[in-house]
Order: C-alpha cells, then sequence, then structure tokens
C-alpha cells in the first residue's frame, strides 16, 4: 500500500512539473517570479528522490 502511495506522489509531482514547464513555454519572455519559484521548488523534490529533470524539462 506505502509504494502505491509513493508511486502516486512521484506521478504528482512529474504531473505538476510539466504542468508548470509549459506555462513557462506559454508565457514567452514574460517574468514570472512564483512560476520560476515554483518550477525550482517542485524540481528539487523531485531530484530528491533521485528523478533526472533532463528527461521532463521542456
Amino acid at each position: 500500500m506505502e509504494e502505491m502511495q509513493d508511486k502516486e506522489l512521484v506521478v504528482l509531482l512529474i504531473d505538476q512539473y510539466t504542468n508548470l514547464q509549459r506555462i513557462k513555454k506559454a508565457n514567452g519572455d514574460t517574468v514570472n517570479e512564483e512560476l520560476d519559484y515554483q518550477i525550482r521548488a517542485t524540481a528539487a523534490k523531485l531530484t530528491s528522490i533521485g528523478m533526472n529533470l533532463e528527461e521532463l524539462t521542456l
């Protein structure tokens, strides 16, 4: 049961990171400090569990 929860958490973090990446790309050159912070925070969570972000970054 706990393994499933861990996998669900990873999937949710990946979804969040990719959604934030798409928003950033859609914003073009518009600076959004909050968006950048959210991307960094989510990236830190993913890397802390061993995820390679190169595979997810647009």
